[in-house]
């Protein structure tokens, strides 16, 4: 056998190894999971909204002329959270089978005159009836929209095993603690559907920076000795 011949066998041999070393590689065992590959912890533990009714009875007395101090503080309680996260028309429902419709009528226009003193315009509210028909006598219903915020599902700590350092992913439980804090805190989770639109701005405040930034004046507001952030030097 000729050394070029002995040459020719060796590299076959080399290339051979090579693809196979190539083909093992390809299909070789990863401990990245296909989620670590795209996202951020985060991302994967998002928040999720349901959307439910709330609703108030306020049930009107046959012998009584006007709604109890309870009754009204109940209302005053219900329209001041519609004020805060309520979503929709606040809807009042007049009963129609009433012991006492004189009552009924005058809760209802009390229960406006409250959400009015609550901020809420009075396009914000939706007149219906209920129970007609019924036999018995049927409470004023107040009703309105919220929305929750619904935390991820977080993975126990208990199984997770913190000592495998086999891989440098992220841990499952990574980032969810975060989101379930969220979920409490946010103030209304229907802004997590989208944006809500914004207040119109104060045109005239803004034209006044303006005049002030065009003539190198200070933008910031005037602030009095009383009002100044500056340590006293009364000790010194």
């Amino acid at each position: 056998m000729t050394i070029a011949s002995k040459q020719y066998r060796t590299l076959l041999a080399i290339g051979a190894s090579l693809m196979t070393f190539s083909a093992c590689s390809s299909y070789a065992p990863t401990a990245t999971s296909p989620d670590q590959l795209q996202g951020t912890a985060l991302s994967r533990n998002e928040l999720g909204v349901t959307k439910h009714t709330e609703f108030l009875e306020v049930a009107i007395d046959p012998s009584a002329a006007e709604l109890t101090e309870d009754a009204r503080a109940r209302i005053r309680n219900f329209v001041g959270v519609y004020a805060q996260k309520g979503h929709g028309p606040l809807v009042m429902s007049l009963p129609e089978a009433s012991a006492n419709p004189q009552l009924a009528i005058t809760a209802v226009a009390e229960s406006r005159a409250i959400a009015w003193e609550k901020g809420i315009e009075f396009d914000e509210i939706s007149g219906t009836t209920h129970g007609a028909g019924s036999r018995s006598s049927q409470p004023l219903i107040l009703a309105f929209q919220v929305y929750d915020a619904v935390p991820p599902a977080c993975a126990s700590r208990a199984s997770i095993d913190f000592s495998d350092v086999s891989s440098n992913n992220s841990l499952p439980t990574l980032g969810c603690s975060v989101r379930t804090n969220l979920a409490a805190m946010i103030a209304d989770p229907a802004d997590l559907l989208g944006d809500r639109p914004l207040d119109s701005t104060d045109m005239a405040r803004r034209e006044v920076i303006l005049e002030k930034f065009r003539k190198g004046e200070a933008t910031t507001a005037e602030r009095s000795a009383q009002e100044s952030g500056a340590i006293s030097q009364a000790v010194n």
